[in-house]
């Protein structure tokens, strides 16, 4: 291959992955958003405790019903006519909450929200793993988390800049630039060629493997998903194998573990938290949150360079034992009286030293697994279940937020994601396999000796 050849396939790699990536962006904005909006929704409708955690939930309730009919509409529309749809989707359901009225409005247009994000945050990092070469899938799969990590930075300081007008609809509304840029990127963008394979159009997914990869690659990845295609389909119940099983196990654990140790009580309710701890403006509030931000964003970065280099289970056996620390002491400040005084700072602290271990690990090592992890016939529909688990975990994490802070107290609460967190480590040394390097049809193979 040409050096202007080799130019030619990376760039088309990188815009590929760049326009569904934000895809991500999106979600990371529209999640991230309210966490400051909702300062001043709360005041302007005079929103009661339930009320405020609906308003925040009403994502989570669209994303659950995005991920379980995301597999399916993948499958059969395939993966980037899908994403252009969502795009558009994106775009009418931030205007129309940005011109809301009331707060039924402002959670009925979340909810579409929330359908845009459950089949996005399903479908990018199916697509860019199925479009990206197994030495970089790591890396490249993985930029849609730092996607939305930028997304939620983004997001504080918007946020953080409208803080002195309270202009909450600005906040919100700013979401629909992003969203079409992501359509019109999607529109000239290919589709999956695993999934062309897989629908008979084989010689355009031969075409696509080799613009983005190369002949040769191109024809070695054609006849390893050929084997894999060409094996009679089967319902995801038929295909039950010991090892499906097993990988659904790790699906749905996953899911359930990156949200159930707390991670978008940060997200969601940062500047409450920073409240908690005495900053009591909510311009400081907000920049605090921002801070936190913006070390997410930092470590992402870092992920991406280990993800290929040190591998899956090294970085997430090693970012829980970091969540698990500062969770634990993140609760003893709130719990001791001798560190009141300092609470504001060791509150910031600790939630930078549990979002650095996050970013790390279960942030995109829980999308980049099941996106590898299943085999072609079934993995968009198990990737929606997983899907699925990891958005109902997210919801009930921001429905009992506030509700155990007020009857556990600061300290108990997050000594409680902690305890999770233990927990997900014993499940992720003993279950979590290595993935690095290998083709998806290699991983397949590997599983199904």
């Amino acid at each position: 291959m040409t050096e202007q050849a080799t130019m030619s396939k990376h760039l088309y790699l990188a815009l590929a992955t760049g326009f569904s990536a934000l895809g991500g962006l999106l979600f990371g904005y529209d999640t991230g958003v309210i966490s400051g909006a909702i300062l001043f929704i709360r005041h302007q409708f005079m929103l009661s405790t339930f009320q405020v955690e609906m308003v925040i939930s009403a994502v989570l309730f669209g994303a659950v019903g995005g991920a379980s009919c995301a597999g399916y509409l993948a499958d059969r529309m395939g993966r980037r006519k899908l994403l252009l749809w969502i795009a558009l989707l994106f775009t009418l359901a931030s205007l129309g909450s940005a011109l809301a009225v009331n707060a039924t409005w402002l959670i009925a247009s979340r909810v579409l929200v929330g359908l845009a994000i459950g089949v996005s945050s399903m479908v990018t990092p199916l697509y860019i793993a199925e479009i990206s070469p197994a030495a970089s899938r790591g890396m490249l799969v993985s930029l849609n988390q730092l996607a939305i990590t930028i997304g939620i930075v983004a997001s504080y300081f918007v946020d953080y800049s409208l803080a002195s007008t309270g202009d909450w609809r600005w906040m919100i509304g700013l979401g629909v630039f992003p969203a079409a840029i992501f359509g019109l990127g999607m529109a000239f963008l290919p589709e999956s060629p695993r999934w062309l394979f897989k629908n008979g159009h084989e010689e355009k997914a031969l075409q696509v493997l080799t613009f983005i990869h190369g002949p040769l690659i191109a024809q070695e990845e054609i006849e390893d998903i050929h084997k894999h295609v060409k094996m009679p389909r089967a319902t995801l119940v038929q295909s039950m194998t010991p090892w499906v099983k097993r990988a659904l196990v790790i699906g749905i654990g996953l899911a359930i573990f990156q949200q159930m140790t707390g991670i978008n009580t940060v997200i969601y309710y940062a500047p409450m938290i920073f409240e908690f701890a005495g900053i009591d403006t909510a311009s400081t509030a907000i920049l605090a949150t921002s801070i936190i931000g913006i070390v997410n964003v930092l470590a992402t970065f870092v992920a991406l360079w280990l993800l290929d280099r040190l591998g899956r289970r090294p970085l997430l056996l090693v970012g829980l034992a970091g969540m698990i620390l500062s969770l634990a002491f993140l609760g003893a400040s709130f719990h001791f009286s001798y560190f009141e005084n300092h609470l504001g700072w060791l509150t910031l602290s600790t939630l930078i030293l549990y979002v650095v271990s996050f970013a790390v690990s279960l942030g995109p090592i829980f999308w980049l697994l099941i996106s590898e992890i299943y085999p072609l016939s079934i993995r968009g529909r198990a990737m929606s279940i997983a899907t699925i688990a990891n958005w109902l975990a997210n919801l009930a994490v921001a429905l009992t937020f506030l509700t155990l802070i007020d009857h556990l107290g600061p300290a108990s609460t997050f000594w409680l994601y902690g305890a999770v967190g233990v927990v997900a480590w014993i499940f992720s040394y003993f279950l979590v396999p290595e993935t690095k390097k290998m083709t998806l049809e290699q991983i397949e193979a590997k599983w199904n000796q």
